[in-house]
């Protein structure tokens, strides 16, 4: 029997009770870099390839860190080794992550808050629409027409004509979103007392309509809005929904993506007014990345200087737009 078959489960020695190391505990940890998980097992598979050179029975969690950071530059770049030294130095963040994402319907929000927060650990996921669906059985269309309407609809329901300087479809999405707030800010107040870190996600998620600055230290909240300039790209994103959930036809959404783009412009404006982030979707791989490089920034910043009485959210400063195509990627 060869030394390294004798030596191949490694034990991490500061752990109890000893557990053995894992490539697959590994790669879910490396995945909170942005690396997509192919990637990020091919960097635990290459640090257990070292650890075994080493013919050594324990490692420390601190030298398996330090494997795994020096694979993770050479295998994906500095910028994911650089995320892996961030998350280790944050995992103990004394407050919640409130994560919220914005974005007109169909531009890839419900994928983007599932996989960042299998990344980050988070197992509260709200989508507005499940708010939504709640205040139609507490209000009903009589009361308030615009909750009954998906989005792009929103000027069919308007109680009164526009005046004619007045876009009938953003009145009625104001409306709708000034509803479905109420239920967004209940969220994060909760996330706020309880400790627990959310993702919120929803095209009622307008930058302007919800209130992160009131919670004060007590969350760390990352808001920014998911965008897809090109029409044809965006367009596309409804026959791959239409495959994925069979109650949900592309055809009401192809006939209304006039009015889809036409809100996507609206809390684009919205986000660039309150200098929140807009991440460009162009692909998958890409824009989880720079999702993970903004919560990582934000969260850093976080340790590095807590805020004196408010946390940074849909009022923020020194925010930059942020964009997939000058990373790596994953």
């Amino acid at each position: 029997m060869s030394e390294r078959t004798r030596t191949s489960q490694i034990v991490i020695s500061d752990r109890e009770p000893g557990l053995p190391f894992s490539k697959g505990l590994l790669a879910s940890q490396v995945m909170v870099t942005g690396l997509s998980p192919y990637r990020a097992y091919q960097v635990a598979e290459e640090v257990e390839i070292r650890l075994l050179e080493r013919r050594r029975a324990s490692v420390t969690s601190a030298e398996l860190a330090d494997v795994a950071i020096e694979v993770i530059a050479e295998v994906a770049g500095e910028r994911y080794a650089t995320n892996f030294v961030r998350w280790r130095e944050i995992e103990n963040l004394d407050v919640p992550l409130v994560i919220l994402i914005g974005g007109a319907t169909g531009v890839g929000k419900s994928t983007i808050a599932t996989q960042l927060a299998a990344r980050l650990g988070i197992v509260r996921v709200v989508a507005t629409d499940a708010i939504r669906e709640v205040m139609r059985a507490m209000l009903s269309s009589e009361l308030m027409p615009t909750l009954h309407v998906s989005s792009f609809q929103a000027d069919k329901a308007l109680r009164e004509p526009p005046t004619k300087m007045a876009d009938a479809l953003t009145l009625g999405f104001r409306e709708q979103t000034a509803a479905v707030s109420v239920g967004v800010n209940a969220l994060i107040e909760r996330a706020a007392a309880e400790g627990t870190s959310i993702v919120i996600e929803g095209a009622h998620i307008v930058p302007g309509f919800f209130e992160t600055d009131a919670h004060g230290d007590r969350i760390l909240a990352v808001p920014f809005v998911v965008g897809v300039d090109d029409e044809d790209r965006h367009r596309s994103h409804f026959a791959a929904r239409e495959d994925a959930i069979a109650a949900r036809p592309a055809t009401r959404y192809v006939e209304g993506f006039d009015g889809i783009r036409r809100l996507q412009r609206y809390v684009k404006s919205q986000a660039l007014a309150h200098g929140v982030p807009v991440i460009p979707n162009y692909s998958f791989d890409q824009s989880i990345a720079a999702v993970i490089d903004l919560v990582m920034e934000r969260a850093t910043a976080r340790t590095v200087a807590p805020p004196a009485g408010g946390a940074v959210g849909a009022t923020g400063t020194n925010e930059q737009r942020t964009n997939p195509k000058e990373g790596k990627t994953a």
